[in-house]
């Protein structure tokens, strides 16, 4: 199945303790269908100092079902991903507005 959300993408938080908030997808892992968003869905884990890196407790983004997430169109609000075929192209867009995600 092709990807409706991918790396870049400004994404909206549908359920959960960070519900309505907003950030950008760092990661996505489309065989466990889960993504890993900046800032959000954050948990302390314990590390092991090395000789780079201080160590102790650090939070670090943890993944999120991508079924919890919807993109941001152009107006800011969130959208449904559909494809259509564009002179030959596959391309993504908006479900709200039509406009294309990426040209």
């Amino acid at each position: 199945m092709a990807a409706k959300l991918k790396s870049g993408d400004k994404v909206v938080v549908l359920t959960g303790k960070d519900k309505g908030k907003e950030g950008t997808i760092s990661s996505v892992d489309p065989k466990a269908g889960k993504a890993v968003v900046d800032g959000l869905n954050m948990a302390i884990r314990h590390t092991r100092q090395t000789q780079n890196d201080q160590g102790g407790r650090l939070p670090k983004a943890m993944p999120i079902q991508l079924s919890n997430l919807a993109l941001l169109d152009a107006n800011g609000k969130a959208t449904r991903v559909g494809f259509r075929m564009e002179d030959g192209k596959k391309v993504r867009f908006a479900k709200t507005t039509g406009d294309v995600i990426d040209a």
